[in-house]
């Protein structure tokens, strides 16, 4: 499928349009994606206290960043590879945002985790499949 090549650079990487997902953030993506809230969709003001949703969108930026500068088809690929399966986890009933309202900011539910025991993940070393399970001493 044709599409027009990026823009020249001189062997430059391009630069962004947005300094940093903060901005990108408070810039393009809440004025641009913009939902009822409550219910379905959830959102959180101190969205950058929720370590999956400052992974979670500065991937979306990251992405943004490159693929606006493909032409023709980079953005309508942006949303169907990107946003279009980020953005009902991120904004979802079970996302990062579950427990919080527009207004109130919630600290997620951290899991907790046990030490894992000295050796219990030793691999098998013997067997070169990628299938091969660890050796649980």
């Amino acid at each position: 499928m044709p599409t027009s090549a990026p823009p020249a650079t001189g062997g430059k990487r391009p630069e962004s349009l947005y300094p940093d997902v903060t901005a990108w953030v408070s810039e393009h993506f809440v004025p641009m994606y913009r939902r009822t809230l409550g219910g379905e969709f959830r959102w959180c003001a101190e969205w950058w206290r929720h370590g999956e949703a400052i992974s979670r969108l500065t991937a979306l930026w990251f992405a943004w960043e490159a693929m606006r500068l493909q032409g023709a088809t980079g953005m309508a690929l942006w949303y169907r590879d990107h946003l279009d399966h980020q953005l009902p986890v991120l904004l979802g009933p079970r996302g990062p945002f579950y427990q919080c309202t527009e207004n109130e900011h919630l600290a997620p539910h951290e899991a907790r985790t046990v030490p894992v025991p000295a050796g219990w993940l030793a691999f098998d070393t013997s067997k070169t499949s990628p299938t091969s399970r660890p050796v649980h001493a």
